[in-house]
């Protein structure tokens, strides 16, 4: 990508951030369920109804739907969202708070699939239709078909409760803390990038450049990881920065099932409680998260593969 596309891009994603920013505050302003409330409610306090309305008028609730899109979103592109209902803090504050741990989690559960799928994925199409074929092919399909939150729940049974390895609950941070977490994570993601890396091997070998090489007496092994691995890996360079993305806003049933404190938790703790600054927060912070690691990975494809290089 050249310096006007990246331009481009960047156009886009602001673009694309307004347009979240809107439906968000739209969709947490038709919601039902009274902030005021439940702030007062999480602070212990019981208010009456005059109470209520007053502390409405000084936040602004009571204004028109405009107006107050219009001050948060002033107020967001200072940095500030706004302060949490419920933990009565600064959104960006929490936010903060919770990314290193979630990303700690995400970086930890790619880790693990790659080291799980790329092995199986090239073993299953060097082998193909041998009995190791079929059963990774087996393998995958059963994990494809198991819901993360069952996952967690067998795991959390067999290493925490019968053998004792690992915490019930994950909230240390250490190597333990965030093991059965991002194993939970990256069972689904390995059976799916397994079957993706096969296919994509697959389609490599029956490349004319793998018979001349084999015509000319190039070794086998050399074919394979030299030319076939390389290759076979480039178009899950976009499915790999997708995996990123969903990872960091897509753990939330994990974290509370392992009551992690990361993102994904905080975010349900706020919807549960109609904390609207939170969860608006929440959702922006997540779409940039998205799209500038889609930007990311698109950039890199320039420096990665060759001919895109030539293109340019």
């Amino acid at each position: 990508m050249n310096k006007k596309q990246i331009l481009m891009r960047l156009l886009q994603i602001i673009v694309v951030l307004f347009g979240i920013s809107f439906i968000t505050f739209g969709l947490t302003y038709m919601s039902p369920g009274d902030p005021v409330r439940n702030m007062y409610s999480a602070n212990g306090i019981m208010p009456t109804e005059e109470m209520v309305e007053q502390t409405r008028e000084e936040m602004g609730l009571n204004d028109p739907f405009f107006v107050q899109y219009g001050r948060w979103l002033g107020n967001c592109l200072q940095g500030d969202f706004g302060k949490s209902y419920s933990l009565n803090k600064p959104v960006t504050e929490l936010l903060a708070e919770r990314l290193w741990p979630t990303l700690k989690l995400t970086l930890m559960a790619i880790l693990l699939m790659l080291v799980l799928s790329i092995p199986l994925g090239m073993a299953s199409a060097l082998k193909k239709n041998t009995w190791i074929d079929y059963l990774v092919r087996g393998i995958t399909f059963i994990g494809c078909a198991m819901p993360n939150f069952w996952v967690g729940l067998l795991l959390m049974m067999a290493f925490c409760v019968y053998f004792q390895i690992f915490p019930v609950i994950s909230s240390a941070g250490d190597f333990k803390s965030l093991f059965l977490p991002a194993l939970t994570l990256a069972i689904a993601m390995t059976s799916k990038y397994t079957r993706q890396v096969r296919t994509a091997v697959l389609d490599e070998l029956s490349q004319d450049y793998v018979i001349g090489a084999q015509a000319r007496g190039v070794k086998w092994s050399r074919i394979v990881w030299c030319n076939v691995f390389p290759n076979s890996l480039l178009p899950l360079i976009t499915m790999f920065g997708l995996s990123i993305g969903s990872l960091l806003g897509g753990t939330a049933v994990v974290e509370v099932i392992f009551s992690y404190p990361g993102l994904g938790n905080l975010a349900v703790s706020a919807i549960t409680s109609s904390d609207y600054n939170l969860i608006q927060g929440y959702v922006l912070w997540l779409a940039l998260i998205y799209m500038v690691i889609n930007l990311i990975v698109d950039a890199s494809y320039v420096y990665i593969d060759p001919r895109m290089r030539l293109k340019e």
